[in-house]
């Protein structure tokens, strides 16, 4: 690149040096013609006046041809004069130009990525001449991603151009600001180090600002960020680190959970590359079929009969050994993998619960951001279909704090599952929000009260009061009730009592492979058997009662 560039610009050195030959020997003409005009002018103009009292013959002739043509000489200098100064002004506000599209960022009008790591060590140098500090803002807009899926790329354009607003807003006049790319911003800004109570404070201001919807065509999209801080406190931290740094504390909050900022931290490098391995991992193991499911009972609690399976995902790790989903999941939603990685594990669930009873019904976990795809219904149907699994024995459930995003588009999807026959389960109940709009807006089969609250009812009445509201909330719509992380005897007999119908948890056992719940269902007489078109049928109902 770099012998590139200068390749293109040695025309352009000749091409000036060979104006600046010709306009040197247009000078002198001129020059030239300016003396001789003077020196012949005068012999003219007295001969003229001369002639015209009468005193002489006329101008010589010579001399007459010499001043017109030293007026021409003049009036093309004045030209070529007048033409290099328009040709200078040109050039000079070209430059100008050229060198703003090459360090500007044309959506925001703030610096682009390579005007930013030139500019930034220098501010860094002049800082450290100067005893202060430089701090380093990385500004990540949560869910950036979805605002184009959903509302398209006019609306993503409307959201990075409020958000600059916004940034120029809050930030003082100057402070660097730059668009690294995507929905990435920086900003650098050169503080006393006793000040540093200020960029923190400037940084909350930033999160929070970003907080507000952006209209758009009628719509309020609601965006967020997350924002890790790097410090500079010496000439020699170079641009690459600081950006490095800031990147991973901004990492770092959006695992802590989005819309807040958080400061490079040593320990915060190591942590990264444990996702990075995992990460990398989750690409491998996927097509070496490394993510299977486990199964985990659901039993109705008055009676004690298995009635179900949740379907939990595994990681078998020939390296780690079995991972669990707490390690993966978070890193798989991140990357934009959990989208294929959990139908490719369903698939398996399906395959499996194929062989079940049709009484036993299979729950499966959807992820918040597979509800961001408008094709997610017709892709799992696509596998109910693949599979030959019943839609009447599948559960989909979705957690309360992913349908806050778009309802409109939860409900077109769920609408489609429903009308395939597939039943509907709002997870982990009362710690999302808007819980009651919720369940008029959605059409759903099943409350599943979260673990958090069962586990605490036995010690706090307030959580015991919030398990007993709904309940009674599920009562009232006709809605039943499974409770989740039901751990002993006490919880379940006080669960009965309150009215609840079913339950999972330790208690009533722990995730299962797939080969170990056949086996448990092998026991119990909950196993289908396959059609056996060669027996004859009292042989294949001798067979069927057997199994």
């Amino acid at each position: 690149m770099v012998g590139t560039i200068q390749t293109m610009a040695a025309p352009r050195r000749r091409d000036r040096s060979e104006d600046a030959r010709r306009d040197i020997v247009a000078g002198g003409i001129v020059v030239a013609a300016i003396l001789l005009f003077v020196g012949t002018g005068s012999n003219v103009m007295q001969a003229v006046v001369q002639t015209l009292i009468g005193l002489g013959g006329g101008p010589d002739k010579v001399l007459s041809v010499a001043l017109v043509l030293n007026i021409a000489l003049i009036l093309f200098g004045w030209r070529r004069y007048e033409d290099l100064n328009r040709e200078i002004r040109e050039r000079t506000e070209a430059e100008q130009r050229a060198r703003y599209l090459a360090d500007t960022d044309p959506l925001t009008g703030f610096l682009n990525r390579r005007a930013l790591l030139a500019r930034g060590q220098e501010l860094i140098a002049r800082a450290a001449a100067q005893q202060r500090q430089v701090a380093l803002f990385l500004l990540d807009l949560d869910h950036f991603k979805t605002v184009n899926d959903i509302h398209g790329h006019a609306a993503g354009d409307r959201v990075l151009k409020v958000a600059a607003d916004r940034i120029s807003t809050v930030l003082p006049p100057n402070a660097a600001k730059a668009r690294l790319g995507g929905d990435e911003f920086v900003a650098m800004l050169v503080f006393e180090p006793a000040a540093r109570s200020q960029i923190d404070a400037l940084a909350a201001q930033l999160v929070a600002a970003l907080e507000d919807s952006v209209a758009h065509d009628a719509q309020h999209i609601r965006i967020g960020a997350s924002l890790g801080i790097a410090l500079a406190d010496d000439a020699s931290t170079t641009m690459e680190t600081m950006v490095r740094q800031a990147d991973i504390a901004m990492y770092h909050g959006k695992d802590k959970g989005r819309n807040r900022h958080i400061w490079f931290e040593p320990g915060m490098e190591m942590a990264v590359q444990v996702r990075n391995q995992i990460e990398t991992g989750i690409r491998g193991g996927m097509p070496r079929g490394e993510f299977v499911p486990h199964f985990e009972p659901q039993v109705d609690i008055a009676s004690g009969r298995l009635v179900g399976f949740e379907m939990l995902m595994r990681w078998d790790s020939p390296e780690y050994g079995m991972i669990p989903p707490e390690r993966f999941i978070p890193i798989a939603e991140e990357s934009g993998l959990i989208g294929e990685l959990s139908l490719q594990v369903i698939r398996q669930a399906m395959e499996a619960a194929k062989a079940w009873d049709p009484s036993i019904m299979l729950a499966v976990n959807i992820s918040p951001q597979q509800l961001k795809d408008p094709w997610f219904s017709q892709k799992l149907t696509k596998l109910l279909v693949e599979t030959g699994f019943p839609a009447s024995q599948l559960e989909v459930e979705i957690t309360e704090s992913s349908l806050f995003e778009n309802l409109p588009l939860v409900r077109s999807i769920v609408t489609s599952l429903k009308n395939q026959g597939v039943s509907l389960s709002l997870d982990d109940f009362g710690t999302g929000y808007s819980s009651l709009s919720h369940l008029r807006a959605l059409p759903f089969d099943r409350i599943k009260i979260d673990k958090s609250f069962i586990a605490a009812m036995r010690g706090s009445s307030d959580a015991r009061a919030i398990v007993v509201a709904i309940i009674r909330l599920g009562e009232s719509l006709a809605m039943p009730i499974t409770a989740e992380g039901v751990e002993d005897e006490a919880s379940a007999i006080e669960l009965m009592r309150l009215g609840c119908l079913k339950g999972q948890g330790w208690h009533y056992g722990r995730a299962m492979s797939a080969d170990d719940t056949a086996r448990m269902l092998a026991d119990r007489g909950l196993l289908r058997m396959p059609a056996l078109p060669d027996a004859p049928a009292g042989e294949e109902d001798e067979l069927r009662k057997q199994a």
